[in-house]
């Protein structure tokens, strides 16, 4: 399926208007092999010919990333960085050097929360694990 088309399908899924900026924004951050800043995206869809204003990209990322169709990771001091993930519950190895993300489908942090929430009176409601760390090809 062309990803604009799956973008569509995607923002019209969590009652999101697909214009045409937040499609593009979308598509492009698909295409993505790791994660990318708002700036770097914006940047490369100027280089496109995209008439799309930075806000307008952090904008959308913001939104999407609240609507849970892409993933922000925070393993940039002060900047986040994006990522476009499947929808099943995972998390993520970063590396500090290249960005590049590795998605981590098995979670086996359930029982250990479940434990460690009932020793201290608390109730989990979800988690989200980043790892950051160096990958082979940087160390």
């Amino acid at each position: 399926m062309e990803q604009r088309t799956l973008a569509v399908g995607l923002l019209e899924g969590v009652h999101v208007r697909p214009t045409r900026q937040r499609v593009r924004v979308l598509a492009e951050l698909m295409g993505e092999r790791d994660d990318v800043t708002a700036q770097e995206l914006h940047e490369r869809l100027r280089g496109r010919g995209e008439r799309l204003g930075l806000a307008t990209v952090y904008r959308t990322l913001g939104l999407l990333a609240d609507e849970g169709v892409i993933d922000a990771l925070s393993h940039r001091p002060g900047e986040l960085c994006y990522r476009w993930c499947g929808e099943e519950h995972h998390h993520h190895l970063v590396c500090s050097g290249c960005h590049r993300v590795v998605e981590l489908l098995d979670c086996e942090l359930d029982p250990w929360l479940e434990r460690i929430s009932r020793a201290h009176d608390f109730v989990t409601t979800g988690h989200r694990l980043e790892v950051s760390g160096l990958c082979g090809d940087c160390r």
